[in-house]
């Protein structure tokens, strides 16, 4: 392609150019040749058949016409439907209409004029002259005195390739009728400029660029590039119907044309295209000199505006911390934790603005009071409503946060936008309030909360698709995030060395990517249904670039996942379209608190519930932080003390000898040990003070606890000495079959006195539960499972079996 002119005298001002000349050195040769660009004419011939910019030929034989929904042309589809015929008999004997595609060429050898139509093969002149000597066009194409005629130019219309009608009008046929009706409409008509802005003659999917600027040209091949590659459907119409309106208002970019001026579907189109165009120009370097930031400049989505932040130095500062602030962070939130931290900075900017004559615009004359003001402004807003303490704690926090890291990044030093910035003009830590206790209601659903939604799940494919009910699904069996799920690979289901099912997904939020969650086999089968409805409708699309969940919307290839976000709205809808849901005593339960991330919660609070240690649980959360695990699921402080008060009154030391706890002060003490004075060991907690100190590393009787006088045990931990003594007896009797020298047996055997200790200990625990009533013994096991549930597993570098795999309905078969 000739690429060298890149733009007329009037657009060659450098600052102009530059973004053509991107846009042309963008467009890729292949994409130029697919869509058979002719630059000197202008003009895009799209392929036929092509999934993203393709058209279809009419079904009646020789008509040369594209296609409607039917298969046939619009004059093809009305003959058809004024017959009383199937579409097998209307094609068997059906003819192309009379109209031709484009002007064609006179069929007397020379002539340059354009013939009247497919019925009336010549131009007028020998149209007239074959009528008067009554000949056939056959008879008066063989006549040698028949002469051929010169053209009578082009067509006036800037945009129109056509020749004119004739020696007195400046039009072609067509245009020379639309001038003549739009004389009638318009008596005072421009001529002139009607001829630069009238629009060219359709030809099936020709798309004709001529007569708009060189900008436009390239914003609508670059664009058109970029929705075919990202395999976004393009409709010619739409496509011709925004060139044609560029250039009937006449405009020298796509920004300038007005969307409200334009139908839903050219709006669109325009929007898209000018949304890659942008991105192909953006720069950080650019947008960072603005007040609203397109995120994608900084490979987000969304905008980000300063525009609350009104003093020029704190927006200054406030941009330059963003632009650091941005790349340290991960995840889809980027955007929104980026514009809630300006947003509460705004918050400051807005007191100074009110509280002070020079509108807070001279930094240099901040202080200490201006802070104390902006924080009894944030008091009244609490008092009156307008933000809660949470909203307070986290405008406070966060423009604190930022003006430290304003301070860091060295925007203080001379020069810089808090060069004369007063040391005291600064957010204090004891500025912040404190925090309200965090409730002690969870945000899981309760079990029965839970069978009502999975029953009525069918209800929500019937409102939406199934599509949504899977993510629903695969939320409630599997704990992920939502976003985790839309993104699922095609190929996310392995089975592990055992044969069991592990589900495949990327942790976008923390970016690990390839992690692996073991799941029950309803679940598998459910992912391998969806394999199979994904596949059937994408069959051609590489596996590789197949995705589980395909989006419907423009998406031909199956390579765009659903949206979590459109997976939220429809989950909301269907919530609220359900019934009234009741908890097990009757009461209404609350709807709001049915959202797609409670499942997650849910799932938490399940698996805690089981018995499942936190360690395990972390892992199956994916968690980095223990303590971002125990947020997930219910147990408060006043229920982990009450738990810990039961267990604590059936304690035992190594000899299996009760140690009461009688009185309230006792009990206090209990949980100060438990808190410093005590470590966990296996099977139980050692309060000897050295092995304390170091954390449970200094044992000399190498965890030998049964025989130890600080071992300390209670009905918590009774499973695992119950697994304990079955251990023993298995490395017994294994170690008796095993070749080897009788000292080294010796050393590796467990003594008879250990077997024993641990048995009478076990005995001891089970024979004080069977003394309890029914009542008492459902409380103690209910206060087992709370402290279970907040413990660490202490290793011994021993094998440990894997956490149980729970499934929310185990009614499902697996089949």
């Amino acid at each position: 392609m000739n690429r060298t002119a890149i733009a007329p005298a009037h657009e060659s001002d450098s600052s102009e150019a530059a973004p053509l000349r991107q846009l042309i050195e963008s467009v890729e040769d292949s994409f130029a040749k697919l869509i058979s660009w002719d630059e000197d004419l202008r003009m895009i011939s799209l392929p036929q058949d092509h999934p993203m910019l393709g058209w279809r030929q009419c079904r009646v034989t020789a008509c040369e016409k594209s296609a409607g929904g039917p298969g046939l042309c619009r004059a093809c589809l009305l003959r058809f439907r004024n017959q009383n015929l199937s579409m097998e008999e209307y094609l068997k004997d059906a003819s192309p209409s009379g109209r031709t595609v484009g002007s064609l060429a006179c069929l007397v050898p020379g002539c340059d004029r354009q013939w009247r139509s497919r019925q009336y093969p010549l131009c007028w002149r020998h149209d007239r002259e074959q009528q008067v000597r009554g000949l056939s066009v056959e008879e008066y194409l063989a006549d040698p005195d028949v002469r051929a005629f010169s053209s009578f130019g082009v067509c006036q219309v800037a945009a129109c390739m056509r020749s004119r009608d004739g020696w007195v009008t400046q039009y072609c046929a067509a245009h020379r009728q639309q001038v003549r009706l739009t004389r009638v409409k318009e008596p005072g008509l421009d001529e002139e400029l009607w001829q630069r802005v009238a629009a060219p003659i359709a030809e099936n999917a020709d798309i004709n660029l001529r007569a708009v600027p060189d900008l436009v040209v390239w914003q609508v091949l670059y664009g058109l590039q970029e929705r075919t590659n990202l395999n976004i459907k393009t409709k010619y119409g739409d496509l011709r119907g925004v060139i044609n309106a560029a250039r009937r208002h006449q405009v020298a970019s796509l920004e300038e044309l007005d969307p409200a001026s334009l139908g839903v579907g050219y709006r669109a189109i325009r929007n898209s295209l000018l949304r890659f165009v942008n991105l192909r120009l953006l720069s950080p370097e650019t947008e960072v000199r603005k007040v609203v930031w397109n995120a994608a400049a900084f490979g987000l989505s969304g905008t980000i505006t300063f525009a609350d932040v009104t003093q020029p130095w704190l927006r200054e500062a406030a941009q330059q911390w963003a632009l650091d602030d941005m790349p340290r962070r991960r995840g889809d939130g980027v955007r929104s934790v980026v514009q809630s931290h300006v947003s509460c900075l705004a918050r400051l900017s807005k007191s100074l603005r009110v509280g002070r004559p020079d509108n807070g615009d001279s930094p240099g004359l901040l202080g200490r009071d201006d802070i104390v003001f902006f924080l009894n402004r944030l008091r009244l807003l609490e008092e009156q409503g307008e933000i809660s303490l949470v909203h307070r704690i986290r405008i406070i926090r966060y423009a604190r946060r930022m003006l430290n890291r304003m301070r860091t990044l060295g925007l203080a030093r001379p020069g810089g936008p808090l060069a004369s910035l007063p040391h005291d003009f600064a957010l204090r830590e004891e500025d912040t309030p404190d925090e309200p206790e965090p409730e002690e209601r969870g945000r899981d659903l309760p079990a029965e909360i839970m069978q009502q939604l999975c029953e009525a799940l069918p209800q929500l494919e019937e409102s939406s698709s199934s599509l949504v009910r899977f993510v629903v699904e695969m939320l409630i069996d599997t704990g992920r995030r939502p976003e985790e799920i839309t993104s699922l690979a095609w190929d996310c289901l392995d089975r592990d060395p055992d044969g069991k099912p592990v589900l495949i997904y990327d942790n976008i939020k923390r970016n690990r990517p390839g992690r692996r969650l073991p799941i029950p086999e309803p679940t598998a089968e459910l992912v391998t249904r969806q394999k199979q409805w994904t596949r059937a409708r994408y069959p051609n699309t590489p596996v590789k670039d197949l995705v589980l969940v395909p989006t419907p919307r423009s998406n031909p290839m199956g390579t765009r996942s659903l949206s979590d976000q459109n997976v939220s709205e429809k989950h909301r809808q269907w919530v609220r379209s359900l019934p009234d849901l009741r908890l097990a005593d009757g009461t209404e339960f609350d709807k709001d608190r049915v959202f797609p991330y409670a499942y997650r919660h849910t799932y938490a609070q399940r698996h805690a519930d089981a018995g499942v240690h936190i360690d395990a649980l972390k892992e199956l959360m994916d968690h980095i932080q223990l303590d971002t695990t125990q947020t997930y699921y219910r147990v408060g402080n006043e229920r982990r003390r009450e738990a810990v008060e039961r267990v604590a009154a059936m304690q035992f030391d190594h000899r299996g000898n009760r140690i009461w706890r009688a009185a309230q002060a006792l009990l206090d003490s209990e949980h100060a040990r438990r808190a410093v004075g005590s470590v966990s060991v296996p099977y139980g907690i050692c309060t000897e003070p050295t092995n304390v100190a170091a954390g449970g590393q200094d044992c000399p009787l190498r965890f030998r606890c049964i025989g130890c006088g600080h071992f300390r045990t209670d009905v918590s931990y009774l499973p695992d000495l119950e697994a304990y003594l079955a251990d023993l007896l298995r490395s017994r009797e294994r170690i008796a079959a095993f070749a080897a020298e009788s000292w080294a047996k010796a050393e590796a055997l467990p003594s008879d006195e250990e077997i024993g200790r641990v048995r009478r200990l076990i005995k001891r625990v089970r024979a004080d539960l069977g003394d309890l009533t029914p009542d008492e013994h459902a409380q103690v096991q209910e206060a087992v499972a709370v402290v279970r549930r907040t413990r660490r597993v202490v290793p011994l570098g021993m094998p440990k079996v894997g956490p149980p795999i729970l499934d929310v309905r185990p009614g499902r078969s697996a089949s």
